[in-house]
């Protein structure tokens, strides 16, 4: 990781006035999350504590500490989810993948989330992949979706 890329990042936010989220959301859209240089940088950048700093990216969900893998797996284990297999897809992708929700697999493709609301109530259970929502997902549809990805992975 270039250090002058990271501070690149960080000075076109601030220079645009961005506020403390807007400048994470930069730096983890460009890197894939929040480095701990990241959060030194913008501490003397914007003259905040790096504890403050740690607090709200800890806070978000939408943010990592640690690198997140090509492909982003959230899925949803709120109530209507569950009753409906929610945590049954989780644990079926836990085991294809080899890693536990909050994981990323060591080659560094595949990062698998549990979460307790996608608001989308209404066809749960429901993953994300890449920003892109499945509604009515089954096990093995899920499968489906982590072979394809494998797939195209190959392919790439």
């Amino acid at each position: 990781m270039e250090a002058a890329a990271l501070i690149a990042v960080i000075d076109n936010s601030v220079k645009n006035d961005s506020g403390l989220i807007p400048i994470l959301e930069d730096v983890q859209n460009n890197f894939g999350y929040i480095l701990e240089e990241a959060v030194q940088i913008i501490s003397k950048k914007i003259n905040r504590p790096a504890s403050e700093i740690y607090g709200v990216a800890t806070f978000y969900k939408s943010f990592s500490l640690t690198p997140r893998g090509k492909h982003l797996i959230t899925v949803c284990v709120g109530t209507a989810c569950h009753v409906r297999g929610g945590s049954k897809i989780v644990d079926a992708l836990s085991r294809e993948l080899k890693i536990d929700p909050g994981e990323t697999t060591e080659d560094l493709n595949y990062s698998l989330e549990a979460v307790n609301c996608l608001g989308c109530c209404a066809i749960g259970p429901v993953i994300v992949v890449d920003d892109e929502y499945y509604g009515e997902m089954t096990t093995q549809k899920a499968l489906n979706l982590v072979s394809k990805l494998k797939k195209e992975d190959e392919n790439d």
